[in-house]
C-alpha cells in the first residue's frame, strides 16, 4: 500500500537526534477511522509455461520483457532506483509492481476502501500479465516456494540493497538465500488511529499469525517433489537472520508503546546507508550504534532510519501500516481471502475484542515452539491439545462477523465475507491448500511437473 513521506533528499538532511525523532514516522502516519483503508500486496514466480524454468531478469523472455510491456500496453511508469539506473519498478495510481531478489513479481495495490476494490485490482493485474505472459510462453505461480528453481537457476535482480544481503544474510541463518529469492507472499496493510490501537493491534497479530500462516500454507514442493511438509516457506523463516524477523517478544506484552518497536528495531544490524546516489554497506553495526558513532563520515539521518525500519521483517511489521507478513503467496481464487480476513479482525470493534479474547494467554515461547509444526503440518499441528484447525475455525467465525457487520457490498448484493468462502471449505475439513494441491496432485498421472504447474497457476 503506498505511503506518504517526504522528499528523499529532505530526509536525507533531517539528523537524529532524540527518541522523538525515532518515533515521529509512526506518529505522522496515524489517521481517523473513517479515512481507514486496505492495501493488498501479491508476489508470484513467473516461469516457462512448458518446463518450469525460472524467468530470468534480462534477455529475450524475462522480468524486463514483461515490465516493458506493462508499460507500453497498460500505462505504467518506469521506476528505476536511481536515474539511468536498471529498471526494478513501476508506479500507476498509487500502486506499484516491484521486483523481488531472484524475479518474483510484486503487485502492492493502492490504498482501497474494501476487499471487492482489492480483488478487482488483483484480477486486473493478472488480465494485464495474461497477453503478456501467453506471447512469451509463461506462467506465473501463486505459490510460497518456487516449486522447481534451485538457487543456480535463478538470476539476481540489480537492486542496490540486495548484494549487500546476499553476503550478509548467509552468516546469520542457512536459508537467507532461499528467502531472498525462492519464496513468494500474500500480505496486507492497515491504517491506525492512535499508538494504543496500533500496538493493541500489533499484539493481536503477531499472537495470531502463526495461526495465519498454519491456514494459507501453500509451499509443499521443493525443486520438483513434495518435501513432506506444507510450507517450505514457513521452514526457511525459521532460520533467517533472528535478529530482524519473527515474532517480537516484547511487543506481544500488554501496555507496549510504539517505542518497544523502535528498541526491538534499534538493535537489529542495518544492512545500508545511502548517500548521493551510492548505496553504502554497513552491516557491522545495529542502527542504535550507528546513531552514536555514524558510519563512513555520516551521521543518522530520518531517511536513514526509514529505510533501516524497511529491511526489518518480522511477522507483523510496523511502518506506516500495519503490515501483516505471515502467509504463503496464493492462487487467485485465494489472494482475496488473506486481506478478507484481517479486515475482519482490524476494522470492526467487536472482532478485535474477541480476536483479542482468543489469543491474549497464547505465549511468545509456545508460539515458537509451534512454528516448526506448522510448517510440516499446517492446519493439522496440535497446539494446546487441539487441532490449529479448531482454532482456525473460530478465526474465521470472527472475522466473518467483522465482515458482516461493516456491510460493504459488491454489485451483486454480497458483502466481503464471499472472499472467505473457499477459505472456509478448506478449513472446514482441516486443510490448507497445500493439502489441497498435494490431494489435487495424486490425480494427475505420472508427470508431476506437468501437474504442480497446473496446481499453482494463478
Amino acid at each position: 500500500m503506498a505511503e506518504g513521506s517526504l522528499a528523499g533528499d529532505v530526509k536525507e538532511q533531517q539528523f537524529l537526534s532524540s527518541r522523538d525523532d525515532l518515533l515521529a514516522p509512526f506518529f505522522e502516519a496515524m489517521k481517523p477511522e473513517e479515512l481507514h483503508r486496505i492495501g493488498a500486496e501479491a508476489e508470484k514466480f513467473g516461469v516457462d509455461a512448458s518446463t518450469g524454468a525460472a524467468l530470468p531478469y534480462e534477455g529475450e523472455r524475462s522480468v524486463l520483457t514483461v515490465l516493458g510491456a506493462l508499460v507500453e500496453r497498460h500505462g505504467w511508469t518506469p521506476e528505476p532506483e536511481k536515474p539511468g539506473g536498471p529498471l526494478i519498478a513501476l508506479l500507476r495510481r498509487g500502486a506499484s509492481v516491484t521486483l523481488e531478489p531472484g524475479g518474483q513479481l510484486e503487485l502492492s495495490g493502492a490504498p482501497l476502501e474494501n476487499i471487492h476494490q482489492i480483488c478487482l485490482e488483483m484480477s486486473g493485474h493478472l488480465a494485464e500479465l495474461r497477453d503478456i505472459s501467453a506471447e512469451l510462453h509463461l506462467v506465473w505461480l501463486g505459490i510460497g516456494f518456487h516449486p522447481f528453481a534451485r538457487q543456480e537457476d535463478l538470476t539476481w535482480v540489480p537492486k542496490g540493497r540486495y548484494p549487500i544481503m546476499q553476503r550478509y544474510l548467509p552468516t546469520r541463518g542457512q536459508y537467507g538465500h532461499d528467502m531472498m529469492r525462492r519464496t513468494c507472499t500474500v500480505q496486507a496493510n492497515f491504517d491506525y488511529a492512535s499508538e494504543e490501537k496500533a500496538m493493541r493491534a500489533m499484539r493481536v497479530t503477531l499472537r495470531l499469525s502463526p495461526l495465519v500462516t498454519a491456514m494459507f500454507a501453500n509451499s509443499p514442493f521443493y525443486e520438483g517433489k513434495p518435501f513432506g511438509g506444507r510450507s517450505y516457506r514457513a521452514r526457511v523463516w525459521l532460520d533467517v537472520d533472528p535478529s530482524r524477523q519473527g515474532l517480537i517478544q516484547r511487543v506481544m506484552e500488554d501496555g507496549q508503546s510504539f517505542f518497544d518497536y523502535v528498541e526491538w528495531a534499534l538493535d537489529a544490524p542495518m544492512f545500508l546507508i545511502k548517500r548521493d546516489g551510492k548505496v553504502l554497506d554497513n552491516t557491522s553495526q545495529t542502527f542504535r550504534e550507528f546513531m552514536e558513532h555514524g558510519a563512513h563520515g555520516y551521521r543518522a539521518t530520518r531517511s536513514d532510519w526509514e529505510t533501516h525500519l524497511n529491511t526489518m521483517f518480522p511477522e507483523v511489521r510496523l511502518k506506516r501500516t500495519i503490515e501483516v507478513r505471515g502467509a504463503d503467496s496464493l492462487p487467485a481464487n485465494l489472494i482475496c481471502a488473506l486481506p478478507a480476513l484481517w479486515t475482519g479482525i482490524l476494522y470492526d470493534a467487536q472482532a478485535l475484542d474477541e480476536a483479542e479474547a482468543l489469543s491474549e494467554s497464547y505465549t511468545y515461547d509456545e508460539l515458537m515452539a509451534l512454528r516448526p509444526a506448522i510448517a510440516e503440518e499446517a492446519l493439522q499441528a496440535t497446539f494446546r491439545g487441539k487441532k490449529l484447525a479448531t482454532y482456525a475455525e473460530r478465526l474465521l467465525e470472527i472475522s466473518a462477523g467483522g465482515l458482516a457487520r461493516r456491510g460493504r457490498v459488491n454489485k451483486n448484493g454480497k458483502d466481503e465475507r464471499v472472499h472467505l468462502e473457499r477459505l472456509g471449505g478448506l478449513v472446514s475439513r482441516g486443510m490448507s491448500p497445500a493439502d489441497a494441491m498435494l490431494e489435487q496432485l495424486g490425480e494427475g498421472g505420472s508427470d508431476p511437473r506437468r501437474r504442480i504447474l497446473e496446481l499453482a497457476r494463478i
